[in-house]
């Protein structure tokens, strides 16, 4: 069972748009987008509560989508250009990290296979690797490209001794064959981390930030 509504909270979708289900492909056949919510927060250094991030977001978004409000900027409106459906959250056991992104990753895989873009409500920042992953399974290891934005660079070797984290998805990716060095831009990142050794390793990979 890879959908469980949502997980942490009542099962409303984002904008009030229409339910998919990741099981039935017929659901989201014809979606542009598929939003799906990865509860987890197992991956974190200190503090817990990432996994209720897909509850707050679909619940900060509380009016309704009517198509009266377009983008500033565009004057269109992305709901209405696009078909996009909500998976609710995935069921991911907790209690194991690398069995939890295992699920994100095939959750997008499948989506993109269907000819969807996947869009994750996570969640902490281990999942970055996950549903990287799961599009690389699809359109070929190496050969996507990433643009990251975040204030730190997430290329730990390791999380005190563990390897999966958040600090180190994009060194994983790298690692794994994922993504290319030299097909990653970061934008953002600000001390007081990474430390010389890493900035030397990200270099050597072909990174820029």
């Amino acid at each position: 069972m890879t959908n469980h509504g949502n997980m942490y909270g009542p099962d409303f979708t984002f904008l009030g748009i229409e339910r998919c289900d990741l099981d039935i492909p017929s659901s989201y056949a014809d979606a542009d987008v598929v939003i799906v919510g990865a509860p987890i927060d197992s991956g974190t250094s200190h503090r817990s509560g990432a996994k209720f991030g897909p509850q707050a977001i679909r619940g900060g978004d509380y009016l309704p989508h009517d198509a009266e409000r377009p983008h500033l900027a565009l004057r269109i409106d992305a709901l209405k250009e696009m078909k996009v459906v909500d998976a609710g959250d995935l069921l991911m056991p907790g209690s194991d990290l690398v069995a939890s992104l295992e699920v994100l990753a095939q959750a997008t895989e499948k989506i993109s296979r269907a000819g969807a873009i996947p869009v994750i409500l996570g969640g902490d920042h281990s999942i970055a690797s996950a549903d990287v992953a799961g599009i690389a399974r699809h359109r070929g290891m190496g050969k996507i490209s990433m643009i990251h934005f975040d204030a730190h660079a997430d290329t730990g070797e390791d999380q005190w001794g563990a390897l999966v984290g958040h600090g180190t998805p994009m060194r994983r990716l790298i690692d794994t064959g994922t993504v290319r060095g030299d097909r990653f831009l970061q934008l953002g990142l600000r001390g007081y981390w990474p430390d010389a050794k890493t900035l030397d390793w990200m270099r050597d990979q072909g990174m820029r930030s």
